[in-house]
């Protein structure tokens, strides 16, 4: 009778400490789980030999959990039109995932700024302040209008001056701020701390950068900030002036009213 009560004694203790180690195990789990983030990264479908062109068919998106606090080299889902149409760097078996170490660079031709720069498009810096550049937290490859205020002659034919601001670009690639490239292609990794800066440097059509270079040697551009996820255009923009503004701000307000649901 006393070998079989120490023996359930024994099961029992086996047991509770099953329990408290699987509870201990369970909750070291969890805590290093806090401390670690989902990310969509990039997994080759099909081998690759070094100097073979990496197509969008070749790559498939997986996610998988990092740190937090883990910095590395791996490729980003969202980031994949900047390693397409590449060459592989070396041999590698599918299912590999893909880093920016993989991708061959070829310094010559694609480091700096020119290799950020798209086909048949130009790269032109304009100064900015803090008002003009939001409060310097645009970021390179963020999207900006540019807005330009200038004092037109009257449209009534006499030879006073109106000043007027208008929306002269819509959608306009952010290369640089400063001298901070957004693109890791390029050698340069973003800064996660807000630094001020001087100069923007903008993505524009050849003619989009002789109303630029002119507007800026006539009047003031401010930059605003679009959202991530806007693509859109505004059809029915509008030259603000003073009989403008006098005559729209009941409807302005009217229309945030609207907007805020409060009508």
């Amino acid at each position: 009778m006393k070998q079989k009560v120490l023996l359930i004694a024994a099961v029992a203790f086996g047991l509770l400490a099953f329990y408290l180690t699987y509870t201990q195990l369970q909750y070291e789990k969890n805590k290093l789980r806090a401390k670690t983030q989902k990310v969509e990264l990039i997994k080759l479908r099909i081998p690759k030999t070094e100097g073979e062109v990496i197509e969008e068919s070749d790559i498939m998106n997986f996610t998988a959990e990092r740190f937090r606090s883990q910095r590395n080299d791996e490729v980003l889902w969202k980031n994949r039109f900047e390693i397409l149409k590449q060459k592989a760097d070396r041999s590698m078996l599918s299912g590999t995932i893909l880093r920016y170490s993989d991708i061959r660079n070829d310094t010559s031709r694609r480091a700096g700024l020119a290799g950020v720069v798209k086909m048949d498009m130009r790269a032109i810096s304009i100064s900015v302040d803090a008002t003009s550049s939001v409060s310097s937290m645009i970021k390179p490859e963020d999207n900006v209008d540019i807005l330009g205020t200038f004092r037109f002659p009257e449209m009534k034919g006499d030879k006073s001056l109106d000043v007027v601001t208008l929306t002269i670009l819509q959608s306009v690639r952010v290369l640089a701020t400063g001298k901070e490239l957004g693109n890791k292609r390029a050698g340069a990794r973003r800064s996660r701390r807000t630094k001020g800066y001087s100069t923007i440097t903008l993505e524009l059509t050849p003619k989009e950068v002789e109303m630029i270079v002119f507007a800026t040697q006539k009047g003031r551009l401010v930059l605003s900030l679009r959202s991530y996820n806007e693509t859109g255009f505004e059809e029915k923009l509008q030259s603000v002036n003073f009989k403008f503004l006098q005559e729209h701000i009941k409807e302005y307000n009217k229309d945030r009213k609207r907007r805020q649901g409060l009508q």
